[in-house]
């Protein structure tokens, strides 16, 4: 009876301190980084201080997930609180894809407006500009960021392997010379730049399958483009210019309530640090930009710091899904590993229904709500961030928005330890976890990615595993427990066909 006491207690203080405050939040995103890339993540190889140093004061998940093995449906997911699958055009966004984030429903932009706060997006976006027929680069480029909800956007439009090799700031391209129009095409050549494929010899980074279409920087990318000479980034600079703009973002509403969501292009390819990390890992490239990631978030804790902002600012960090080495160039990521295991204990990576394609780092610190050096095994998964920023930020969500999310503010500042009843992973193929268990469903797709050399989980089986006696998935217990498998079978059919979890499960029932 104390016991429940102090803790009705300690949550009605929790929900005071909520309502008082109302902090403002950074959520910092990284791109392709894994579960074992990081050495509060129990990395050795590479050591990442400043994230160390947010984790130990604050909250590190060991069991945060990602909804998508895949960096455009987990960002659909993450800002909707929907699944991404069960929307059509959810895949890996092309280049010049049409915005397919829906105007008229809640994302997490717009409920931290609705809150008065000023918000941001900086770096990588990925779920696509424009109405119907894609972007007009050469005018104003809407829908997208602004009219979901964020009031300032400078962002990379789809991925630095991907043209078009521009920023667009708001509503324009940034640096955007009339003189000099753009035009990107995904099925055919446009003007007259030179591709990888046919001229080798202008590249600098060599590419080991695909990516051999227009050069800009000296590598080729995915997509055709021409123009926009003035505009074009220099892949090395872009870390340090979106810090810039995250610098000035927070510069400049430092007396306002703000959200900024800084989604670095870190550790994608292709990885082209600053000359100063360049070389200074002993792991090749890949380790050069993760010191590069990890110099990112030490520049924005330094910013806070500096402005006297930390102590009322919810800093968040993760990623957008698993680990993968080699993902279209010749960088030498495999052989200079030197040991190192990009997804810790965990099978598979990116692209991957085993449990390196979402499980993910996920560090959380609040200081004064958050105890430091707090570590959690809680199940969470990023489609609640919705629903928990709704919670922060003092509002209801409606019955019919962000179906999928649920509130677990009392995970994300340690409250809580207590699991999701279940999450959903998807990597083509659909997985639930429920208490210990996964099961993946079926699926005839190929067993590997020979191209990224990456098991994909695929099998025309059922497979279910005990993570907890078996991490890295590598005995398939179906045939053992069927009454486990029926039931998790079962749950995984009801989801797929629900058109609104959160109405299905009150919150008592969400809690094990």
């Amino acid at each position: 009876m104390i016991k429940k006491t102090i803790l009705i207690w300690l949550q009605l203080c929790t929900v005071w301190i909520y309502a008082q405050q109302k902090p403002n939040v950074v959520f910092i995103y990284a791109d392709d980084l894994g579960y074992g890339d990081l050495s509060c993540y129990g990395a050795s190889a590479i050591q990442t201080p400043n994230i160390d140093r947010l984790a130990s004061q604050g909250l590190l998940l060991t069991n945060a997930h990602a909804t998508s093995a895949t960096c455009t449906p987990s960002r659909f997911s993450l800002m909707t609180g929907t699944y991404a699958w069960r929307k059509t055009g959810t895949g890996i966004a092309p280049g010049n894809a049409s915005l397919i984030i829906p105007q008229e429903k809640i994302n997490v932009a717009s409920v931290f407006k609705s809150a008065g706060y000023t918000s941001a997006v900086v770096g990588k976006w990925h779920l696509g500009l424009g109405a119907a027929g894609g972007p007009n680069w050469n005018g104003e480029i809407k829908p997208g960021p602004l009219e979901l909800g964020f009031d300032y956007s400078f962002i990379i439009p789809a991925t630095v392997d991907r043209v078009p090799c521009i920023y667009v700031e708001n509503h324009r391209v940034y640096n955007y010379n009339a003189a000099d129009p753009i035009e990107v095409n995904y099925s055919n050549p446009v003007g007259n730049n030179p591709t990888g494929k046919s001229n080798p010899g202008l590249l600098k980074v060599k590419p080991s399958h695909g990516h051999d279409q227009t050069i800009v920087n000296g590598i080729s990318r995915i997509g055709y483009m021409s123009g926009g000479k003035d505009a074009l980034w220099k892949d090395e600079e872009i870390a340090d210019v979106l810090v810039q703009k995250a610098r000035t973002f927070i510069t400049d509403n430092k007396n306002n309530r703000f959200f900024l969501f800084l989604n670095t292009h870190d550790v994608h390819v292709p990885r082209t640090p600053h000359e100063r990390f360049a070389g200074k890992s002993s792991m090749g490239l890949r380790g050069d930009v993760i010191l590069q990631l990890d110099a990112t978030v030490g520049a924005v804790m330094k910013i806070l710091d500096s402005l006297r902002l930390s102590e009322n600012t919810m800093v968040i960090f993760s990623s957008d899904n698993g680990p993968v080495v080699d993902d279209g160039y010749q960088e030498q990521a495999v052989e200079r590993l030197n040991g190192h295991t990009p997804g810790g204990l965990l099978r598979g990576g990116k692209y991957s229904a085993f449990e390196a394609g979402t499980r993910v780092p996920f560090i959380v610190r609040w200081p004064g709500v958050i105890q430091p050096g707090i570590t959690s095994d809680a199940l969470f998964s990023q489609v609640d961030m919705l629903a928990s920023f709704a919670k922060l930020t003092g509002q209801q969500l409606p019955e019919n928005e962000a179906t999928d999310s649920f509130d677990q503010l009392a995970v994300l500042t340690g409250q809580s330890k207590q699991n999701r009843i279940y999450i959903i992973e998807h990597a083509g193929v659909l997985s639930v976890v429920k208490d210990h268990w996964k099961y993946i469903e079926p699926g005839a797709g190929p067993a590997k990615n020979n191209d990224v050399n990456i098991e994909l989980g695929n099998a025309l089986q059922p497979q279910l595993y005990n993570l907890s006696a078996d991490i890295g998935e590598r005995n398939n217990v179906a045939g053992k427990h069927p009454a486990v498998l029926k039931e998790l079978q079962a749950l995984l059919e009801k989801i797929r066909n629900s058109h609104n979890e959160r109405k299905n499960y009150s919150a008592p029932a969400l809690r094990q």
